[in-house]
Parts: structure tokens; sequence; C-alpha cells
């Protein structure tokens, strides 16, 4: 199958929860802006994306400025049964190191 047809699929591996965590991994200062186009959403979408992940703890935001300053807790469990025993922090180790 080639690319072009896997770009035409309505469904991904990850959700766009992680993939707003992978976003903001390695810029921790980015604008919902440029999370959204980097995950491929709107910005209303990464703005309630990113107001879950800090009310489920995930994710704490720090007003800098005219900026936010996001820290991800990356010692807090994987919300679904099948991840039981895993930390978010593993998740993000593993897809961040493959793009290294």
């Amino acid at each position: 199958m080639s690319s072009s047809e896997n770009d035409n699929k309505t469904w991904r591996f990850l959700s766009n929860h992680p993939q707003v965590l992978l976003s903001l991994n390695p810029d921790p200062n980015a604008r919902l802006r440029d999370i959204a186009q980097s995950v491929g959403i709107t910005e209303r979408a990464a703005q309630r994306i990113v107001a879950d992940l800090i009310e489920s703890g995930y994710v704490e935001s720090e007003r800098n400025g005219r900026r936010n300053h996001y820290s991800i807790n990356t010692d807090i469990a994987m919300r679904h049964p099948a991840q039981r025993g895993h930390e978010i922090g593993e998740l993000l180790e593993l897809l961040e190191s493959r793009n290294d």
C-alpha cells in the first residue's frame, strides 16, 4: 500500500490526545496554533485537548508573560485498562526516540 493510499484512511494508531503530548514534549512553550498545526487539528480542538490533559493531570500549565509553559507529568499511568502498569512517559519516550 502506498503512502498516498494511507493518507486517505480515516483512522490513526494514536488519537489526538497523545499527538498533542508528543507536540508539547520537545517544545513546552508551544503556542496552541503551533500544536494544532503539528497535529493537524483546529486551534480550538487543540485548546480543548490541552484543557483535557490539564484537567486529567497529565499536563500542568504555568503562565509566563504572554505565553504558557507546559509541563508533562510523565509518571502518570495511562488511562486504558490494557495499558495498566504503564506510565505516559514510557509512550512518549518510545515515540520520541523514533524521531531522533
